[in-house]
């Protein structure tokens, strides 16, 4: 069904509230709730749950079985492997209500989630960071940073497009992909032009 500008298979249920931008498509058993954001061109895999008030740029690709819960926030360019988990309280209980304790958790733009990943409530992961699938993330995460295991623990660097980074003694590296030059200073990343 194409509904101004976004597909949504018939199965997809779309809250009234809910914005979607121009292109996304929402796939088989999707929920996306109130006061939702999802910008244009976004792809919601199969079994997806968007919560209330989550925020989701352009360009996003979430992966089968995610639930985004209310805190997330996904810059553009995102990618959420299957299955990836995400809390928003750090210590829940059925029988207390702590929706006033909800902490946010930033997907900065270009950064990729792997299948069956934890994020832990409360934390940034830097831009084009890349987490390995079945990692625990509970630490903010710098941009670019290569995270594996669990907990999560830094492996590496990568570039834009996602190639681990090999960094002379000057500190430079360069994407095997792209050609892109980057250079490594004082734990911090810097793209050249």
């Amino acid at each position: 069904m194409d509904i101004t500008g976004y597909f949504a298979h018939p199965t997809a249920v779309i809250d009234n509230t809910a914005t979607i931008g121009e292109g996304t498509k929402i796939w088989h058993f999707s929920h996306i709730m109130d006061n939702c954001i999802i910008g244009e061109k976004c792809n919601i895999g199969q079994n997806v749950v968007v919560s209330p008030k989550v925020n989701i740029g352009n360009g996003v690709k979430i992966q089968n079985n995610v639930s985004l819960y209310t805190g997330v926030i996904c810059e553009d360019d995102v990618f959420v492997g299957p299955s990836a988990v995400f809390t928003n309280v750090l210590n829940p209980r059925s029988i207390i209500e702590r929706k006033d304790q909800f902490r946010p958790t930033i997907l900065k733009r270009g950064c990729s989630i792997g299948a069956n990943a934890t994020i832990v409530c409360g934390h940034v992961i830097g831009e084009y960071a890349l987490i390995g699938a079945g990692s625990v993330v509970i630490n903010d995460v710098p941009p670019y940073a290569l995270m594996v295991g669990n907990p999560a623990k830094q492996k590496g660097w990568v570039s834009k497009a996602g190639w681990t980074l090999e960094f002379n003694q000057e500190g430079f590296a360069t994407c095997p992909e792209t050609g892109e030059t980057y250079r490594l200073k004082d734990g911090v990343i810097e793209l050249l032009a």
